[in-house]
């Protein structure tokens, strides 16, 4: 009898608690997202965010939800009205190139399309529409052409973060404006100013406040009404709160029932910025390794932790991915042969130890996820015991008897298949062939080596030379300069091979761990990656990631 599928808890930060997930429409889920300012390339902070909530589409597809799931652009701010002012350029041409940059940048790291991603100059007049219902139902005002929220007329303002409206000190959340009625007061609509896009509207032209595009876009695409609402833990305040001070003001029965923040991003355990020079884009990381191993960095802590990138903890990940594409072309290898036989032959039967590793990786990636989407432990312990049965069984196949053999690859079927669904609602499931992700990889590994692959075959053949020379300390030494760049070489019966890793500091030679083993004879090396150590970042040190 199959396990009942555990309940989906999610935390959610209105109540400060993990709630078990009840949609208000059975079936179907409402979900929108904060999107980013499309002023410049997104940075890493960016991709924590969006692949969190990728995993979280996925994952309620999955569980057989009809989702829409809404993301916006952000393509008029001062932020891009700045930039396009510096490099000469069109505000909309600038914020259109860098929204596809955006997207781009988005396919890489295998984050599904969004069921719809508007942008804020398409949808004006469903932003005035709101500002002149919240103006209708007193809670804005006009001043010469601006229009600002009264926080005073909204009594539960301060409900998703928790601060009073004494904390909201003129000059550092909000600007000075001796206009406003109260300090925290903030901007709906801005009066036009020279050189900047406008829009008519009946206060005068202008452009919108950045609060109030999600609170128009989110019930144009959702009704006032929907599931969940997700962003950066950084845009619970200012951002939300004011998202949920508009909202409630322009329609007294609006409300989302779940608010879903990720935590931020840390580099080298420090503040991530551009003045300390430790800012880093996506595309700066994806010049030299895969963007599945970056996916796979992030999906490494837990969605609302702090994370912590530095170079060690991304290549451990390339390894990793290196790791588990290898282990699965291994298996379609070594069972491609005997594939069909197994399927056809009635007496074949999947072995009880595989048919417990298919339900352990089963139920572990199920409890996990359902656990407010805890892919840590399913990245690191379930699938990689997985891993380690798919290549213990492929080294048995060539000792096996024919039953054997058959009932060994109908186990690695059912096993690969299980691994493969659990890669895909995690995201981590190549478009690609395992052999052609492979490759990438090796090539991105190659350009952090500096090298070429020629110029490692010819080590490798020095290497055989040395050793047949018994030259093995220089033998050694030419193994070891390669796993100082990145590059492991391994002996697989008379061949060698080499395939990417974790950059091993230079040792002496002649230590235990430099010294030459050959390889068994006719048995897969493919050892498992590096574990990856988990990041604990004091709150003082997280860093922004939507801006």
């Amino acid at each position: 009898m199959a396990n009942k599928r555990p309940e989906f808890q999610v935390y959610n930060s209105m109540t400060k608690q993990k709630e078990i997930f009840k949609p208000i429409v059975e079936g179907k889920v409402g979900m929108y997202v904060c999107g980013v300012t499309s002023y410049d390339l997104s940075h890493i902070g960016h991709a924590r965010a969006y692949v969190a909530f990728d995993v979280l589409y996925r994952y309620l597809k999955y569980l057989g939800y009809e989702v829409v799931y809404v993301r916006n652009f952000t393509d008029v701010d001062d932020k891009i009205i700045r930039r396009a002012n510096e490099v000469g350029e069109d505000s909309k041409a600038l914020s259109g190139r860098f929204c596809q940059e955006f997207l781009n940048d988005m396919a890489d790291l295998q984050c599904l399309l969004p069921t719809h991603q508007p942008r804020v100059t398409d949808h004006m007049q469903q932003i005035k529409d709101m500002i002149a219902q919240i103006i209708s139902n007193g809670c804005a005002y006009a001043v010469d052409g601006d229009v600002y929220f009264s926080v005073d007329n909204f009594p539960k303002y301060g409900l998703l973060s928790g601060r009073k409206l004494e904390d909201n000190r003129a000059g550092e959340r909000v600007a000075v404006d001796d206009r406003k009625r109260n300090p925290a007061d903030f901007a709906l609509w801005k009066a036009a100013k020279p050189g900047e896009p406008l829009w008519d509207s009946p206060w005068g032209p202008g452009r919108p406040g950045w609060h109030i595009e999600c609170s128009a876009m989110s019930a144009h695409y959702l009704t006032h009404t929907f599931d969940i609402h997700g962003g950066g833990m950084d845009l619970i305040f200012p951002h939300h709160e004011n998202e949920i001070a508009q909202s409630c003001a322009a329609c007294s029965e609006s409300k989302v029932n779940y608010w879903i923040h990720n935590g931020f991003v840390t580099a080298n355990d420090e503040k991530m910025s551009k003045s300390l020079g430790n800012f880093f884009t996506i595309r700066e990381v994806t010049k030299l390794y895969h963007p599945l191993a970056l996916r796979h960095f992030l999906l490494g802590t837990h969605y609302r932790s702090p994370v912590n990138y530095s170079i060690s903890q991304i290549e451990i990940s390339s390894e990793a991915v290196f790791y588990i594409y290898q282990t699965l072309q291994d298996c379609e290898d070594a069972i491609s042969a005997l594939k069909e036989e197994s399927a056809t032959n009635a007496k074949v039967r999947v072995s009880p130890a595989a048919q417990d590793c298919i339900s352990k990786l089963h139920n572990e990636f199920e409890v996990k996820l359902a656990d407010d989407l805890h892919t840590p432990t399913i990245l690191n312990a379930a699938l990689q015991e997985a891993l380690r049965f798919v290549n213990s069984s492929v080294n048995m196949l060539k000792k096996q008897q024919k039953l054997q053999q058959l009932s060994t690859v109908k186990s690695l079927v059912d096993l690969e298949k299980q691994v493969r669904e659990v890669l895909d609602v995690l995201g981590l499931l190549p478009s690609l062939s395992y052999a052609e992700v492979l490759q990438q990889l090796k090539d991105k590994a190659l350009k952090r080596a500096g090298l070429t692959e020629a110029e490692i075959l010819r080590a490798i053949e020095d290497r055989m030379q040395a050793r047949k020379n018994k030259e093995f300390s220089r033998s050694d030494q030419i193994r070891s300069d390669l796993a100082a760049k990145g590059i492991a070489l391994m002996d697989v019966g008379k061949e060698t091979v080499w395939r990417p890793c974790v950059p091993v500091q230079q040792e002496q030679p002649g230590t235990p761990a430099q010294q030459e083993k050959p390889g068994v004879p006719g048995e897969q090396q493919n050892p498992p990656p590096a574990e990856k150590p988990q990041s604990i970042v004091p709150a003082d040190k997280q860093q922004s990631i939507t801006s």
